[in-house]
């Protein structure tokens, strides 16, 4: 066993106050204190650094603007008379769509043809069937009304504009594109972020948000740095983060291994004392941050959405609207597509109204947002072309999707559920519930989260990622608090985090110093 030089364990007493007397001396009790010391700096600056550009986040949550109506615009519909479906395509000249549903528009029920992903959707007026021209802009500044409960008598809004890619002021956590950025005329510039093809409120915004947000980013997470320097930016986190995982380790070491004949007193006795309680929250936030940083370098997320192939409309023959009476008789329908399954047929899937009631309130929307609510109900398919009923319904539809998005056969299955609420492995920043989940085993070894009221493929997620979802969760953003509720979750991280600054980094710093002027008196040093 290697020895430590005399001095240094004069220094060392001299720090932690006069030992017990053991029988046995252990040099690496003295090695934990002297990495301790080495790291106290840059360990402090960093838990300084994150913990208080960490409180923005909950500040943004809490304080920044929100939505007031969690769900998207419904009317009963009446799709009785009026031209049907292939009519309305055929005269617009439509043979292929990405997508196809009916949604309610500023005046009433639309049919909405999405002819191409990052294309404008089209809108036909469903008593006519004329087409709207330029009306997707005006679909996202209706569904920003309406989320935000802002009448158009009362609000202007300044500009409408089409996203395409991610920005710092619309990161990718978002995952939807494109969106519209919906600009109002208020004091605080209030922005709206309209996915139109779901019909989803992306990203709500204004200036003290961005503010707020713009901070997050420039300290926590410095994605202000360019693409080309990540690797500078993952190697400069990942060293501030281990050397705060270094100094929390040695410190445990000490609390662990080294004692004291005299209790000490002032600072450093709030220091130990603090440590005991915090010293877990400090490396659980650290384990899960360099974990998180790490897994997003190697295995960055998805973001957007796959679509399933284009529908070939042509194939539509049944009279759907001439005879919507009796189809829908007794029904509650909220929605209505058009799919396609792997036999190439055409349905129509009629979504029905979710039974739970509609969050209303600031925080009852805001852990409906976070935890999640389904937006529909169950769902009825009836074929395209004759109008005979499905029976197979939404798990077969779910099941086949697995199959074209995975390119695997059914018996690679291990599992498959209904998601409807969100969690570690399918959280908020998807938007959308429910979804179906399809577990798959070899060789795949990913789940695959689908929508099968346009077919989408929202997410997928790699078993080996489901141990860093759940790390950052729980370790990172304490979700294990969720039944407290969102404010006081916050409130609670916010407490911790205060503590860690001031219980360890700051009481740290004191030490440090006040030991570096000891050494520098004993040494005749200035």
């Amino acid at each position: 066993m290697s020895s430590i030089p005399e001095t240094t364990d004069r220094a060392a007493q001299a720090a932690l106050g006069p030992p017990v007397t053991t029988k046995r001396q252990v040099p690496w009790r003295l090695r934990a204190l002297r990495w301790h010391r080495q790291l106290a700096l840059l360990g402090a600056a960093t838990l300084v650094l994150w913990g208080l550009s960490g409180l923005l986040h909950p500040l943004m949550t809490t304080f920044g603007p929100q939505q007031r109506v969690y769900y998207p615009p419904r009317a009963p519909l009446a799709l009785a008379g009026g031209p049907e479906f292939h009519a309305i395509l055929i005269a617009a000249g439509i043979t292929r769509a990405e997508a196809l549903r009916v949604v309610t528009g500023p005046r009433g029920p639309l049919l909405q043809v999405t002819t191409a992903a990052h294309a404008p959707r089209r809108y036909f007026a469903l008593d006519t069937g004329a087409e709207l021209p330029d009306h997707d802009p005006v679909q996202a500044a209706f569904l920003a009304r309406h989320y935000l409960a802002l009448p158009a008598e009362i609000t202007a809004i300044d500009e409408v504009t089409a996203i395409h890619e991610f920005s710092p002021a619309y990161p990718p956590i978002n995952r939807l594109l494109p969106v519209y950025r919906v600009q109002f005329a208020t004091p605080d510039a209030l922005v709206a972020y309209v996915h139109t093809e779901t019909g989803a409120l992306a990203a709500v915004d204004n200036r003290f948000k961005q503010r707020v947000q713009h901070w997050f980013q420039l300290v926590h997470t410095w994605s202000w740095m360019p693409p080309e320097g990540e690797w500078l930016r993952v190697a400069a986190l990942a060293v501030l983060l281990l050397a705060m995982l270094g100094m929390a380790l040695s410190g445990a070491v000490m609390l662990w291994t080294l004692r004291r004949a005299a209790r000490a007193s002032g600072a450093r006795r709030w220091h130990r004392m603090a440590a005991w309680v915090l010293i877990l929250p400090a490396a659980g936030f650290g384990v899960s941050g360099l974990y998180h940083l790490l897994q997003a370098s190697i295995a960055p997320s998805p973001t957007g959405q796959r679509l399933s192939p284009p529908l070939t409309t042509e194939t539509i023959a049944y009279p759907l609207r001439a005879q919507w009476s009796d189809l829908a008789r007794g029904l509650d329908v909220s929605g209505l597509s058009l799919v396609e399954n792997a036999a190439g047929r055409l349905y129509y899937r009629l979504e029905l109204a979710p039974a739970a009631t509609e969050p209303r309130g600031a925080e009852a929307i805001r852990n409906a947002r976070f935890d999640g609510v389904p937006r529909t109900g169950p769902a009825l398919y009836v074929d395209a072309a004759s109008g005979a009923p499905w029976p197979a319904g939404d798990r077969e539809f779910a099941l086949q999707l697995g199959e074209r998005f995975s390119g695997l056969p059914r018996d690679a299955l291990a599992d498959v559920a209904l998601v409807t609420r969100f969690g570690p492995g399918y959280d908020f920043r998807n938007k959308r519930l429910p979804v179906w989940r399809l577990d798959y085993g070899a060789p795949l070894h990913t789940s695959l989260f689908v929508d099968t009221r346009t077919g989408v493929l929202a997410d997928a997620l790699s078993n080996s990622e489901l141990p860093e979802r759940y790390s950052f969760s729980f370790l990172h953003k304490w979700n294990f608090l969720f039944p407290l509720g969102r404010p006081l979750q916050n409130a609670v991280i916010s407490g911790a985090v205060i503590a860690l600054v001031g219980g360890l980094a700051a009481l740290g710093l004191r030490l440090y110093v006040a030991l570096r002027r000891a050494r520098q008196r004993r040494d005749g040093r200035p």
